[in-house]
């Protein structure tokens, strides 16, 4: 087994710079914007020497297609550029800022320079120049897991074929290196590592290899705590906590900086299929699960409670947008973008099917995704090649087409 632990000096810095703007407005930046690109931002908030703090999230669609060719598309301006090319992809996750593109064989990271740091009750943005950053090695398509921050914490990779679980240094990411903070062999199976406080959840697989069980680790790798989690599958981080998805429910996992807290919230009685997926508006508390059945499940996690949302068709994809409307997004196999109202469950809107072409081949169907975020939906159509732009509080109007230079196989949203 091989650790590292990342620099202490890191954690006391960020302590440092939650405490110096405690007070600062909701919404809005600490300080005035650099009039350019080449000042040092702000006050160490998220922040790095040579980038930009701006006023408003920079908001960016990012196309990756079959070969591996990835583009930016600034929602802002409507300017478009190359990012760079990364080996062909099975998979492409973000924390919102980095783009992680995996196959059977690795991990590429691609820094799109845009990224928002969250402080609970106010964000500071901030931009730089996107630029590659590397390859991590693996055995098996890797899950990628993330946190909230994108410049402090780490990002857990799991490759399933060797067991190996790989905690990446995200300060060091935000200086361009691959540095790995704790790196692990916990047996081949479909797992994953998720990073929680200062270390992490890891899943544990029984005798035939499936994932059964979840240790809380410290930066060390010492565990801490543990839990059942059958068929462990599915994963993301609200600002409550980490979410892991089980076959008989979900596990919470929180830390204050003292001992990790795994809490089983059990699904309902009589409940459908469980989620193996989940998706919801960075930062924001009930997030949506998706499973084999027609319907959503909607976690709230500050509740720690489930509700089911049916749907009249089987889901491609649906996210939580969790905001004062409690909209609910979703993609429905026949092609229709549907919204719906998290407290009525009723359906408030849909489009006409908008993905002729992608449904009728399975493997685009397969690639569709769905961002949100606090005004528009963003679902890519693979084999139209185009991404529509949902206003989902207006009657889920298709506000634009857009394209990307490069075909949006996989999309995904930065600046968030």
């Amino acid at each position: 087994m091989n650790l590292r632990k990342p620099p202490a000096a890191l954690a006391a810095l960020v302590l440092i710079a939650l405490a110096g703007c405690s007070n600062a407005p909701a919404q809005q930046p600490a300080s005035p914007p650099p009039t350019n690109d080449s000042a040092t931002a702000g006050d160490g908030h998220g922040a790095i020497p040579g980038v930009a703090e701006v006023a408003e999230p920079q908001l960016h669609l990012v196309g990756v297609d079959a070969a591996g060719n990835a583009s930016m598309l600034d929602l802002l301006s409507g300017k478009e550029s190359r990012l760079g090319q990364v080996a062909a992809p099975v998979n492409v996750t973000t924390d919102g800022r980095y783009i992680f593109a995996a196959n059977a064989s690795g991990v590429d990271v691609l820094d799109t320079g845009v990224w928002t740091w969250d402080h609970k009750d106010h964000f500071h943005y901030y931009r730089a120049e996107p630029r590659t950053i590397g390859r991590i090695p693996g055995e098996g398509t890797a899950t990628v897991a993330t946190g909230m921050l994108s410049t402090a914490g780490t990002t857990g990779v799991f490759f399933p074929s060797s067991g190996t679980a790989v905690l990446l240094d995200n300060s060091a990411l935000s200086d361009g290196v691959i540095s790995e903070a704790l790196r692990l062999d916990v047996g081949p199976h479909a797992g994953i590592i998720a990073p929680l406080g200062d270390g992490a959840v890891v899943t544990e697989p029984d005798g035939s290899g499936v994932a059964t069980r979840l240790r809380a680790i410290d930066a060390g790798a010492s565990e801490k705590a543990s839990i059942d989690c059958p068929r462990a599958s599915g994963t993301i981080t609200t600002r409550v906590g980490l979410v892991i998805g089980c076959a008989d429910g979900a596990v919470i996992a929180t830390d204050d900086g003292d001992t990790p807290v795994l809490e089983h919230v059990p699904y309902p009685a009589g409940a459908a299929a469980p989620a193996t997926t989940f998706n919801g508006r960075k930062g924001r508390p009930t997030v949506a699960g998706t499973g084999t059945d027609s319907g959503v499940w909607l976690l709230d996690t500050r509740q720690r409670a489930w509700d089911w949302l049916p749907t009249p068709t089987p889901v491609l994809a649906a996210a939580a947008v969790d905001d004062s409307d409690g909209h609910v997004v979703v993609v429905g196999d026949d092609g229709t973008v549907q919204v719906y109202d998290e407290g009525t469950k009723k359906r408030i809107a849909t489009t006409e099917p908008l993905l002729p072409r992608t449904l009728a081949d399975p493997a685009s169907a397969a690639k569709v995704e769905l961002a949100v975020d606090g005004q528009r939906a963003y679902v890519n159509a693979p084999a139209e090649g185009v991404v529509y732009e949902i206003d989902y509080a207006d009657n889920a109007r298709v506000a634009r087409t857009l394209q990307l230079p490069t075909r949006p196989v996989h999309l995904t949203e930065t600046g968030r």
